[in-house]
């Protein structure tokens, strides 16, 4: 009896492990929608941000998560260089996208890092990560895998981030 307990906790926590990481697995795998499919999520995020441009629609989308899922002092409890992390999205050149990050530290301190990143010749699926001991998510950059954007942990807005931003740099790169 105690044998066949065991074997069966064996069998729980080898399934438990497989699903955890088919899970870790599958939230890095690229974003896969029929055209169908995207032109619906295109024409939601049209009427919804009130313009007929997709590109403007993607842009004020982008800002808008980065603006809800912002990484602020009060949510890194417990961290001892707690700071708030904003980003922004805008358009540069044809085919740039600048990203800007605004660090406000516990004083009145402000740091601002600007980025360009030009998408032509990038694969437009980004990656993102929610590792359970950090208090953030990153979205990795197509040029070099480092990270883009830092946002508060949460799974689904990360994920909506990186569909968002696939979509915006595959519209860029059409020109």
């Amino acid at each position: 009896m105690r044998q066949g307990l065991t074997s069966r906790l064996a069998r729980i926590f080898t399934a438990a492990i497989a699903g955890s990481v088919m899970l870790c697995a599958s939230a890095a795998e690229p974003l896969q929608l029929s055209s169908e499919e995207s032109a619906r999520y295109l024409a939601e995020l049209r009427r919804l941000y009130l313009t007929n441009s997709d590109r403007q629609a993607l842009l004020a989308h982008g800002n808008g998560l980065l603006e809800t899922y912002a990484l602020r002092a009060g949510y890194q409890v417990g961290q001892a260089d707690a700071q708030d992390v904003l980003y922004r999205l805008d358009l540069g050149s044809p085919g740039q996208l600048r990203v800007r990050e605004e660090r406000r530290g516990p004083g009145s301190e402000v740091a601002v890092r600007n980025r360009s990143l030009s998408v032509f010749g990038l694969d437009p699926y980004l990656e993102y990560r929610c590792l359970e001991q950090e208090p953030s998510c990153t979205v990795s950059s197509p040029a070099d895998g480092e990270p883009l954007v830092r946002i508060m942990r949460d799974q689904q807005g990360a994920a909506e981030l990186a569909k968002a931003l696939s979509f915006l740099i595959r519209n860029l790169q059409k020109g």
